[in-house]
Formats: structure tokens, sequence, C-alpha cells
């Protein structure tokens, strides 16, 4: 490609992009297509030569596009977020130009001092710690694995890495805790029978009580108890586990304390969401995602640790071909985490950060919170709705009851989530807390305004009602 053809081409799509952000509305939030419609339209085999740019562009527009779901749309109410914003596609661009490997500080120096400075910065914006350093992972699943692993070592004066294991260790988590959890327990070679799950209280947070009982048992059994996983903003209902008795109780047996905050931690930009964080003192660990809520583009989790040196200890390695002249000088966060090669994650951070500035990540915030907060009085104040979970973030839990036997509410509550979701105006995904299934409405896209959380009332409120007179 010759250099006229790539800046006309840049130009071209750069104002496709702009042109689809501001005409996100006009998309329904979810594709209508089966499985396997896409792969019926691509050749099985790859061109044998070159195709022209016009052809693999308008393919771009025929056949990917109506296959994509649309989670900057005003309407999407799902999961949790996963946001973009201009600031951080601008950054995108300029790190795919760059084409850069920033393993260490010699392959990419600039790129490691900037993250150094803007998890710094995180750091303070969220009242983590002095103390505390940061690292950019990929996402809070990883960054729960790096913790897991780093956990293990502790617990075994890094045995584990040496010889393996040699008694069995146990991990610790609420029964609301995100499945990733599990995923690392696994992974990092604990075993799913060592993976503890401690009972929630009526606010679906974990009870202290419980858990150190059952450390006391695995004591007693010959376990070595090893890390406790609490969650500020659980999946399923944006629970808060209380860290200062968890915290207490691990300091008291020695167990290793990581925080998952994937999406609540953007909150504590907020002094008045602060209280989240009471007893962060004790805390080894901690992560959470800018790309959820804090408008930078996926991937881009926020891990935090207390140790330094014994968290690099873990992953370092060293063999010849990868020194430095520099390596006694500088971080390199190739010893950081599972993976040697490392994206410059943190020019769309510092490019984000600096042209929103706190205040302006903070107005975002709780205007978000304001919107699922008047959503919910909505729903209190509806005959047919049940709140289902407290909401201390933007994440509202409801369900429809129209007073029916409970074990038909499931079936009901199956049914109106779908003809919501048919409306192709929004979209919401579901849950089920106690075995109840449960519907999850979440604020938190850079592009939801008031108007859009008064359209998906309208729309759930109407579907509700339609439902319940058709099944009287």
């Amino acid at each position: 490609m010759k250099k006229e053809e790539f800046r006309r081409l840049g130009y071209e799509i750069v104002d496709w992009v702009a042109d689809y952000l501001e005409n996100l509305e006009q998309f329904k939030v979810v594709p209508s297509i089966r499985p396997g419609e896409i792969k019926k339209q691509i050749p099985l085999s790859p061109p044998e030569e070159a195709e022209d740019w016009s052809q693999i562009l308008n393919d771009f527009h025929q056949i990917i596009l109506p296959g994509m779901t649309h989670w900057q749309h005003p309407g999407w109410f799902a999961y949790f977020p996963a946001n973009n914003s201009p600031a951080s596609i601008l950054a995108e661009i300029i790190t795919a130009g760059l084409g850069a490997q920033c393993m260490s500080w010699q392959t990419s120096p600039a790129a490691t001092e900037l993250e150094e400075v803007v998890m710094e910065w995180l750091r303070k914006m969220i009242g983590l710690p002095e103390g505390m350093v940061g690292v950019i992972q990929d996402t809070a699943s990883t960054s729960t694995l790096c913790a897991l692993i780093a956990a293990r070592e502790r617990a075994t004066n890094f045995e584990v890495n040496n010889k393996g294991f040699y008694r069995p260790m146990t991990v610790y988590a609420s029964d609301q805790a995100h499945s990733s959890v599990e995923k690392g327990v696994k992974i990092a070679g604990y075993g799913r029978e060592r993976m503890r799950y401690i009972p929630t209280d009526d606010n679906l947070a974990m009870i202290p009580e419980a858990l150190e009982e059952r450390i006391r048992q695995d004591i007693q059994a010959g376990a070595i108890p090893t890390c406790v996983v609490a969650t500020l903003g659980t999946t399923s209902s944006s629970a808060i586990d209380p860290l200062r008795p968890i915290g207490e109780i691990c300091a008291r047996y020695g167990l290793w304390l990581h925080v998952d905050a994937a999406y609540a931690g953007t909150a504590a930009i907020l002094p008045e969401m602060r209280w989240m964080l009471d007893g962060i003192e004790y805390v080894d660990s901690f992560v959470f995602n800018p790309h959820k809520w804090m408008l930078t583009n996926f991937d881009c989790s926020a891990f935090f640790v207390r140790r330094e040196e014994e968290y690099v200890r873990t992953f370092e390695m060293n063999p010849e071909y990868l020194k430095t002249a520099q390596d006694r000088l500088v971080r390199n966060f190739r010893d950081w985490g599972i993976q040697l090669g490392r994206r410059f994650r943190a020019l769309k951070l510092w490019f984000v950060i600096r042209s929103y500035g706190v205040k302006g990540l903070q107005a975002l915030v709780r205007e978000h919170i304001r919107l699922a907060h008047l959503f919910r009085s909505w729903l209190e104040e509806h005959p047919l709705f049940e709140i289902m979970a407290p909401s201390p973030l933007s994440l509202v839990c409801f369900r429809l009851n129209d007073g029916r036997p409970e074990e038909e509410l499931n079936k009901l509550n199956q049914i109106f989530h779908q003809r919501i979701n048919d409306s192709g105006q929004i979209f919401l995904t579901h849950t089920a807390l106690r075995g109840r299934y449960i519907l999850r409405f979440v604020v938190g896209s850079r592009t939801t305004q008031e108007k859009h959380v008064r359209l998906a009332w309208e729309i759930i409120r109407n579907e509700a009602e339609r439902l319940v007179s058709s099944k009287s």
C-alpha cells in the first residue's frame, strides 16, 4: 500500500468511525442473526492474490457490521459496560501505528515510564494506600490469576514455583464471586476442590464469620489457607464485600487478600463512594478495569500490589537474551504477569484522563449512578415490579412479579426478558439470585442519557403490562 492510499483510507475510516459514533441509535443493539450466518458469507480459503480495498471495506459494511453487537449504544444496559471514547480511540490508532512491543524498559522506555505514571495517577484517583504499585494487565481475570499465583508463592516461601505442590492449599471467595476466581484456581494448580465458597448475607455480601470458620476447618484438616478474594461490585448484584473484617481475618491467619473491583473500582474516584474501601490497608492486591467504566477501550485492567519485590519474584525470568544494561535501574513489566510481550496500553489511559480530567470522569460516574437510582425509583412505584438486591452503584436487579406462585415466576421473567430485548432498542442481561431469574439493568455507557433511561423504562413497563394482561 502506497502512503497516498494509506492516507486516503485512513481519513475514510476515521470519518466512518465518527459517523458511527454519532448514529449509534440507528442500529439495533444486538443483531438479529442466527449462528453461522456470518461464516457462510466468507470464503473458506484465503485469497491467493491481493484484493482491492474498496471490496474489503464493502465486505466489512455488508457482512461484518450487520453481525456486530453495539456495546457503545445508548440502549446498552447489559452485563457491565465496555466503554470507549474519542480520546481512547485516537490513542489506539497511534499505538497501532507505533507497533511497539513493550515488554521491558529498553524495548519502549516511554511506554514503561508512562505506565508507571498513569498507574500512580489511578492509585491517587481511587484512594489506594501509598506504596501500592500498579501494572496494566489485559483483564481482571488475568489480574486475579496473577494474585492467586503470587499468594501461592508467598504462602510456601516460593516452594511451589521450585518443587510443585506438597500440601493442599485453599482459596476463599463469596458464593457471588465471579467465575474467573474458580477458573484462576484451576489454572494456578490449587484444584477446584480447594475452592471455598463462603455464604452471603441479605445484601449478598460475604459473611466474615463464615469465612473465619471455614479457614479454621481447613487448618484443622491440614490444608494451607492461602488467599481470600473479596469483591467490590459482584457481577450478579453489585454486592460489596466488607473489606475491614475480611482483612482482619486475613491478617490474623496470614492469608493474601485480593480485591476484585473490576466494575466498581472506577466509582472510587467519587469521594462519597470511598466507604467501599474501608479496610483497604489490609489488601495485598487490587484490580479494577478502566475499560469498563472509565472510557478506555478494551483491554485495560489496572492491577495493584502492596509488596512489589515479593510479587515480581513470583514471575520474573531472566534468560540471557532478555537481559539489558538498565535492568537494575528500571521496572521491566514483563516480570509482572504471565505474558512476555505487552501492548502499549498506557497511552489510551493517559489520553482519557487528560482529556476528561478527574472532574469530568467523576461527573460521568455520578450521572450514571443517579440515572440508575432514578430507574429504580420508577420500579419501586409500580405494583408489577420487585427489587431483588440493593443498588449501591449503577446496577438495578429486578423482576416482574404479578403475585403468581413463586415456581411460575422464573418462566414469566424469561418471557418478559426476551420481549424486552426483542424491541431492538435496548438490551438487558439476566442472572440468578437464590434460584430466582433476575433482570439486570446497568447504566454505564458513555452515550446513555436520561432520555434513553426513560425510553428503556417505557419499553419495560409496557411489555410488563402487556404480558400480565395477556396471561390474566
